[in-house]
């Protein structure tokens, strides 16, 4: 398109010229502008990173606003009636974009929303009143998946358009939960309800980089002809030329990012050209080891360092260093090299950037976040490794590729560039993935068959899918569906099967995956195994965002599962299946679980009843690691066995409190006190039992902990009892440490009383019991809510008489249950009644009343703490 043909900014209405800084659309935009302004359908856009694809959003935002302008050009918005999602990959391009829609659209009274895991202030009001929900598809995923109980999913209905970034994430193991949600939207659009709503009309419009299999994604989001837009390199405003280098692979992943290193300065001596450079590392400390080798190069080069080219510069830098607050990028500012991560202080980021932006720092070694958000562009980019280390998961994973087309994206700086460099640095045996996605010749594949099972419960779950036939037009609405026409072999099928028998397939996979949550208590199907309705494990299976290899293993563990049984569940969950046993590992293990000192709770035993020398297996593993953290007091400090820990120990709170609640629906008295016991262990990493328990207060530490505790201060009742003073001569802290201390006691839940009571009861065979539940007067209230479960249960049945979910700060005191018990004619009852706080370990209230029939025996009540 020739400039003349460009499309001008004052072709907008009036009131929406301001959205733009720019009087001229440029060549892709004014392309597009005729079916995103003027018109209502659904869009699918492949074109180069760069290209000004964002502009095509606003575009649609802007023609769905023009609904509120009246006939004389004035614009009355009336708040979340017209809704916008905006679906983004990752968090860092969620929050640019609200950034820049929050400066370009809230003048107008346009209220956006960010809804990640970063951000949980949202309720249900922000919800209906945002005009555009910014989000990742995890996220709404599972904001939506158990909204519709609580009318959480009404605001469904004022969807009138959906924005995915991105959309080749599809491809990667994440895609499933994109195109479940977009598979979502689809069937409630065309569900009868949504008939005059926004969303039985709702539009969409996808971007991409460049792929060659555009028209799929077109079938799948119901684009017609004219909404399918393809671009080229043509529309990069920079050319860029991309390298793919592969090396040869090392003992292990962390040394092969170290090998990598030694070849950066040569590859930005024959490429950069002199010009600026973005090296993309892995993490914070490969940012700065790396600028830091770049540095000492320059040094050793003296001056003839190809990073300094004038005196000018180099007074510039010696400024800059003075004022820089952190040592190590002192000395590196100086040779013209630089590093940037989310460890720096604001002022000394801000300063590397302005720096780097004027060009007198020629080299920045970064993290993959400056791919999103800042604009740094530079004529090259270095990609150093295609591997990052997951925290998570503990170890090294390869990059989505939309992060590595965003990196690739910051190469080539118009107007001072007319070329950009792109340079990835990859193992031999991924050399040809890479090329394939710079050449936009990767296919987009759809991820969900391996987690559709997850996927149909929750739309089972969420009512959207009532039998089986909505269940298999859920499956014709996925992305799956139009892939697997198209390359059946990769989905497990045949090449060349008819279409009739691919369609019976589909419907047997459909079919498959229901009996399967049927057998297992998910759902509820009827006689003819049409009619589909949810039951409480797979609500709560949607509710926890579990695998169903999981789920089966909690619904299957019986009643009376111990504290043991319920760890062992944890370790065998599919959750943290990824965590591998490595070789180098099992001496450390083996120690552990030997346990000499007995500092464990639990151990990994063996079929002679003890104690195994030899750990073999990933669960005993996963098993032993729990047990060692859970102490308080953890033995391992190997930072790769470190991150395993905090993986269980995150990934196993959530599976012990889903298990808690299915305990609880099956009115398992043993189970649910257990596992409710394991959440709240694996919550506060130590038992209840442990010798640091004030580790959970705010400012104690673990070398604080074990001073109080030598000291015989180590529960909550002897630290309330010290003197502020003495507590600070044990841990060699200055005044006032004890007094803040002893102020964090008021971030503790209020002290409670229970009594149990035999009352008169005039029903025969049964024995009526009372619960007290009082709670003590206290000077200060504490400035956070505690929730309790309060459980009453027999032991011999193991059967819940009574629970209730309860917030300590503000139950009616006294707060009174009565309970009717059925007394056998022969033998014993005995009642328990359990107050166990989520939070704070110590603070389970236990009181227990043994029933002999005719006589009763009541000991009394147990303290607080």
């Amino acid at each position: 398109m020739d400039s003349c043909s460009l499309i001008s900014v004052a072709d907008l209405p009036a009131p929406f010229r301001s959205a733009f800084c720019f009087r001229y659309f440029n060549s892709l935009q004014s392309e597009c502008f005729p079916v995103c302004f003027l018109s209502d359908v659904n869009m699918v856009v492949s074109a180069p990173t760069g290209s000004g694809k964002t502009v095509l959003f606003e575009l649609c935002i802007l023609r769905l606003l023009s609904r509120f302008l009246s006939y004389e050009g004035k614009f009355n918005h009336q708040k979340g009636t017209l809704k916008t999602i905006y679906i983004a990959p990752s968090k860092a391009l969620v929050q640019e974009k609200l950034r820049d829609w929050n400066m370009k659209f809230n003048t107008w009274g346009i209220n956006c929303l960010e809804m990640t895991g970063d951000n949980e202030t949202y309720n249900l009001k922000n919800v209906h009143d945002a005009d555009i929900i910014l989000t990742t598809p995890e996220k709404f995923d599972s904001v939506t998946r158990h909204g519709i109980r609580d009318g959480g999913l009404s605001f469904f209905s004022d969807i009138a358009l959906v924005l995915i970034d991105e959309v080749h994430l599809l491809n990667d193991p994440r895609g499933a939960a994109l195109e479940a949600i977009v598979s979502r939207i689809k069937m409630l659009s065309r569900s009868s309800d949504m008939k005059s709503s926004p969303l039985a009309n709702v539009r969409l419009l996808a971007v991409s980089a460049t792929i060659p299999n555009i028209e799929d994604l077109a079938e799948w989001l119901l684009v017609p002809a004219e909404g399918i837009k393809r671009f080229g390199e043509e529309m990069r405003p920079v050319k860029l030329v991309t390298k793919v280098f592969g090396y040869a692979p090392a003992k292990n992943d962390f040394l092969f990012e170290r090998r990598l290193q030694s070849f950066i300065f040569d590859i930005l001596m024959q490429h950069s050209r002199g010009k600026s450079a973005l090296v993309f590392c892995s993490t914070r400390k490969g940012a700065q080891a790396a600028a830091q080798h770049l540095s000492q190069i320059a040094v050793s080069l003296g001056p003839s360092s190809p990073f300094i080219k004038s005196k000018l510069q180099q007074e510039k830098l010696k400024e800059a260093s003075l004022s820089c607050s952190d040592k190590q990028m002192q000395s590196c500012i100086l040779t013209g090299v630089g590093y940037h991560n989310g460890g720096l202080c604001m002022k000394d980021r801000n300063l590397v950037e302005g720096l780097f932006l004027k060009g007198d720092i020629q080299i920045l070694c970064t993290t993959n976040t400056l791919a999103h958000g800042i604009n740094l562009p530079a004529h090259t980019v270095v990609i150093k490794s295609t591997q990052y280390f997951n925290k998570e998961k503990g170890l090294y994973l390869e990059y989505e590729r939309s992060m590595v087309l965003q990196m690739c994206g910051r190469a080539g700086r118009p107007p001072f560039d007319d070329t950009g460099t792109v340079i990835i640095m990859t193992r031999k045996e991924t050399v040809h993935l890479y090329e394939n996605l710079l050449n936009g010749c990767e296919m987009v594949e759809s991820q969900l068959l391996s987690c559709a099972i997850e996927h149909l419960n929750a739309e089972i779950v969420q009512l959207t899918v009532s039998d089986i036939s909505l269940a298999i037009e859920w499956l014709k609405c996925s992305y799956l569906y139009v892939r697997i026409k198209k390359n059946p072999e990769n989905y497990g099928v045949k090449r060349g099967i008819p279409c009739e028998r691919l369609e019976k397939h589909m419907r047997d996979i459909c079919v498959q995956k229901i009996n399967e949550l049927a057998e297992y208590g998910m759902i509820w199907t009827d006689e003819d195994a049409f009619l589909l309705k949810p039951l409480e494990p797979g609500k709560l299976m949607t509710k926890f965002y579990l695998k169903f290899g999981t789920m089966k293993d909690i619904v299957t563990a019986p009643g009376s599962c111990s504290l043991e049984d319920a760890l062992h569940v944890v370790c065998r969950s599919e959750e943290i299946a990824w965590i591998q046993l490595r070789r180098n590992e099992k001496k450390l293990l083996n120690d552990i679980n030997s346990d000499k000192e007995g500092r464990l709770r639990f151990h990994v035993i063996g079929e002679n009843s003890k104690r195994k020398k030899r750990i073999q297996t990933r669960e005993e593993k996963i098993f032993v690691l729990a047990n060692d953290c859970l102490t308080g007091d953890p033995s391992i400090r190997d930072l790769s066995l470190n991150q395993d820990m905090n993986s269980i120990c995150s990934n196993g709170c959530r599976i012990a409190r889903c298990m808690k609640e299915c305990f609880f629906y099956k009115k398992s008295y043993k189970g649910a006190v257990n596992s409710t016991l394991l959440a709240k262990s694996l919550r506060q990493r130590l038992w209840d039992d442990s010798p640091y328990l004030l580790k959970q207060l705010p400012g104690i530490g673990m070398v604080t902990a074990k001073a109080l505790h030598s000291a015989g201060i180590n529960s909550f009742r002897t630290l309330a009892e010290a003197d502020p003073r003495k507590i600070e001569i044990l841990t060699g802290r200055k005044y006032p440490f004890g007094n803040h201390i002893k102020e964090s006691l008021l971030s503790l839940p209020p002290t409670l009383e229970m009594q149990i009571e035999e009352a008169e009861c005039k029903v025969q065979g049964k024995s009526k019991i009372t619960v007290k539940l009082t709670r003590l007067p206290r000077q200060i209230s504490s400035s956070k809510q505690h929730f309790a479960d309060m459980t009453v249960g027999s032991e011999e049945d193991n059967m819940i008489l009574f629970h209730e979910k309860i917030r300590a700060e503000e139950f009616p005191s006294p707060y009174v249950v009565t309970v009717l018990v059925a007394c056998p004619l022969h033998g014993k009852v005995t009642v328990k009644a359990d107050l166990i706080f989520d939070e704070y370990g110590k603070l389970a209230l236990m009181s227990m009343k043994s029933m002999w029939f005719p006589g009763i025996f009541i000991p009394s009540g147990m303290p607080h703490w």
